[in-house]
């Protein structure tokens, strides 16, 4: 018996979408990377590209746990002497709170070709609103 790889031109990319409103910012993520990558399908192959679009709402409504709000930072280098920026998790989500969600995914995501264009089928908005309707997105449950 032969192992099956599936292939991308074979393969049923659905959409989903998730409302973050009050759940938990790295559980929400861990499965939105999971759906993006394609892992909760049967047909589950490493290399290539199963995955689905996943849609994030209410990403300014995201909530933390323990003391992350004040302790956790995002650093950045913008390449010049002395150019380390820093950012608190607590300001990134008053200013940006899509780049907070954006981020999270993004770090779960394998690097490398595949990942960058897994990430192309995540779409994050701040509020309840998406412009996305066409698509008929499912409702995915995150616990």
């Amino acid at each position: 018996m032969k192992t099956y790889n599936a292939k991308e031109n074979q393969t049923v990319h659905n959409c989903f979408v998730v409302d973050a409103k009050d759940k938990v910012l790295g559980r929400v993520a861990a499965r939105v990377a999971a759906v993006l990558r394609g892992k909760h399908k049967a047909v589950y192959t490493p290399h290539v590209d199963t995955g689905d679009t996943v849609i994030v709402i209410n990403a300014e409504k995201i909530r933390v746990t323990g003391k992350k709000l004040t302790d956790k930072i995002y650093e950045r280098y913008t390449g010049y002497p002395s150019g380390k920026r820093v950012v608190v998790l607590g300001d990134m989500l008053t200013k940006r709170p899509e780049t907070v969600m954006r981020l999270a995914v993004e770090r779960m995501i394998p690097k490398g070709p595949l990942g960058a264009k897994v990430l192309k089928k995540l779409r994050v908005y701040a509020g309840d609103k998406h412009p996305h309707a066409a698509q008929k997105p499912v409702v995915l449950e995150v616990k």
